[in-house]
C-alpha cells in the first residue's frame, strides 16, 4: 500500500514536472540582448517622462514663457508625458508577457489603445501647429500680431485635442474591435475604414501640411534674403589720388 502510494506520488511529480517543463520551454527565454533592449526601453520611458515634466514645469514657472509659441510646446509636452506615463509602461508589460499576449483585461486594453492614439495624434498635430505658427510669423508679420497669434494658437490647440479625441474614441463607440479575449490580443482597430481615416488624419495629413509649410517658409526666407541683397547700398568708390 505504501509502495503504491509512493510510486503514485512519484508519477504525479514526474508528470507535473514534465508539464511545467514543457510550459517553460514554450515560453521564449529572455536573452541578454532582450534584457538590454528592455532596460533601454525602461530608461527611455523614464527619461521621456522626466524631460517633458521638466519642460512643463519650466513653462509654468517662468512668466516669459507664458506666450506663443510656448503654449504650443506645452501642449506637445502634455501629450508626451501622457505617453510616457500611460502608454509606454503598458506596452512594456505586453512585451514581457509570453507570446506578447494581453493579459490585463478588456478595460485596460481600451484605455491603452485610446491613450496611445490620442497622445500620438495630438503630438503630431502639435508639431504641425508649431510649423503653422512659424509660417504665419514669417509670411504675415504685420497681420499676425501678438493678440492674433495667441488667439489662433489657442484655437489650434483646441482643434488638435478635439481631432485626436475623435480618432481615439471611435473604436470605443463601436468602430472596429480592439480586444480579443480568446486570443488575448489587444491592438488598434483593424477595420479598413477606420484604418484609412485614422492613418490619414493622424499621420499623412499633418505630414503633408508640415512639408508644405516648411517649403513655403524656405521660399519666403530665400525671397527676403534676395531682397536684402538687392536693397543693399553699394560702397562708394575710393577717391582717385591726384
Amino acid at each position: 500500500m505504501g509502495a503504491n502510494t509512493s510510486s503514485a506520488n512519484v508519477d504525479t511529480n514526474a508528470s507535473s514536472s514534465v508539464v511545467g517543463g514543457s510550459a517553460w520551454r514554450g515560453r521564449e527565454p529572455f536573452s541578454v540582448f532582450t534584457v538590454l533592449i528592455l532596460t533601454l526601453l525602461v530608461l527611455l520611458t523614464v527619461a521621456t517622462f522626466l524631460w517633458n515634466l521638466l519642460v512643463l514645469a519650466t513653462i509654468l514657472r517662468v512668466k516669459a514663457f507664458h506666450r506663443v509659441p510656448h503654449n504650443l510646446v506645452a501642449s506637445t509636452a502634455v501629450s508626451d508625458v501622457l505617453v510616457a506615463a500611460l502608454v509606454m509602461p503598458l506596452s512594456l508589460v505586453k512585451e514581457l508577457s509570453a507570446g506578447r499576449r494581453w493579459r490585463l483585461g478588456r478595460e485596460l486594453c481600451l484605455v491603452w489603445v485610446c491613450f496611445d492614439v490620442l497622445c500620438c495624434t495630438a503630438s503630431i498635430w502639435n508639431v504641425t501647429a508649431i510649423a503653422l505658427d512659424r509660417y504665419w510669423s514669417v509670411t504675415r508679420q504685420l497681420q499676425y500680431t501678438l493678440l492674433a497669434r495667441r488667439r489662433i494658437s489657442n484655437v489650434m490647440i483646441a482643434l488638435t485635442w478635439l481631432l485626436s479625441a475623435a480618432i481615439s474614441l471611435a473604436p470605443l463607440l463601436g468602430w472596429g474591435e480592439t480586444y480579443s479575449p480568446e486570443q488575448e490580443r489587444c491592438q488598434l482597430s483593424q477595420d479598413p475604414s477606420y484604418t484609412i481615416v485614422s492613418t490619414g488624419g493622424a499621420f499623412y495629413l499633418p505630414l503633408c501640411v508640415v512639408l508644405f509649410v516648411y517649403w513655403k517658409i524656405y521660399k519666403a526666407s530665400k525671397f527676403h534674403m534676395g531682397g536684402r541683397r538687392r536693397n543693399a547700398v553699394a560702397p562708394l568708390p575710393e577717391a582717385a589720388q591726384v
